[in-house]
């Protein structure tokens, strides 16, 4: 998985997993967090069953992105604190979130699900409700895989690739 610097080799290959968790069904935090998931010691279901509230911007409300969600569960396992007295520690997770949250939007335009879908206030509540189908049309209207991509190569890229 890492070359003699310590870099990541074979950009993408999250990617391709994540595209693919997401066309077999999983919702977008689900397939970035996915997969990732077995680097961390999480098996398949654990780690689908931790993201999947997370999805369609969070539980369908549409507000911050699942993917987004995805690129800060693997935040919080990288640098994150499991001590609650540790302001550096917890001081320098959400700079990385900052850092993280501004190269997402410089790329996708928002950290929003409703707004990176082009969804108004009356269109989500009709999806809060009633859920779209997955069907062809489905994936050629929205943007998801390609995000679902952006945000795979942002883990490895940025987060991956600088390990301390």
């Amino acid at each position: 998985m890492q070359d003699r610097k310590g870099q990541v080799s074979n950009m993408g290959q999250h990617a391709d997993r994540a595209e693919a968790l997401f066309y077999e069904g999983y919702n977008c935090s689900q397939a970035v967090f996915g997969a990732f998931a077995e680097e961390y010691g999480f098996d398949r279901e654990t780690a689908l069953k931790l993201a999947s509230s997370f999805g369609a911007g969070m539980g369908r409300m549409r507000e911050i992105c699942g993917a987004f969600s995805g690129i800060l569960m693997v935040c919080g396992l990288e640098t994150g604190s499991a001590d609650g007295s540790d302001q550096e520690r917890k001081a320098a997770n959400y700079r990385e979130v900052q850092r993280l949250a501004a190269l997402f939007k410089e790329r996708n335009g928002s950290l929003q699900c409703a707004q990176l879908l082009g969804l108004d206030k009356q269109q989500v509540q009709q999806e809060t409700i009633e859920p779209a189908e997955r069907t062809a049309e489905y994936y050629k209207k929205r943007p998801c895989a390609d995000i679902i991509r952006h945000a795979a190569l942002l883990i490895e890229e940025e987060i991956l690739n600088h390990r301390r």
